[in-house]
């Protein structure tokens, strides 16, 4: 199972990744923080380290980190625009629950 783009994220990061030079890969990631546990990063990378998770989605590189991919297989990464507010929205099936202002989320016991 690996975390895959929808056609409106892959866009938006290749027009990142061409308007900008260096980062060639988008790092999607989780950190432990907020009210429910843990929060999603995603940063553009130039760097791959000898254990992440490399894939590739509509044509953009993916890495994720060991303890990040647990918590993250089979997630579906969107990126919307509503009104003046854009970025990107997780399609996560490892989630439990979220907090009430949507920054941070708890995941399924395994």
């Amino acid at each position: 199972m690996s975390i895959t783009l929808t056609e409106r994220a892959a866009t938006h990061v290749r027009q990142y990744l061409d308007d900008n030079e260096g980062p060639d890969s988008l790092r999607v990631a989780v950190k432990p923080t907020g009210c429910s546990g843990f929060m999603y990063v995603v940063e553009m990378v130039e760097e791959v380290q000898d254990t992440d998770q490399v894939f590739e989605s509509l044509g953009v590189k993916l890495v994720i980190d060991p303890q990040s991919f647990d918590l993250l297989k089979g997630t579906e990464v969107d990126y919307s625009r509503e009104g003046l507010n854009e970025g990107f929205k997780f399609n996560n099936p490892n989630v439990k629950q979220t907090c009430g202002c949507g920054e941070s989320f708890s995941i399924e016991e395994q």
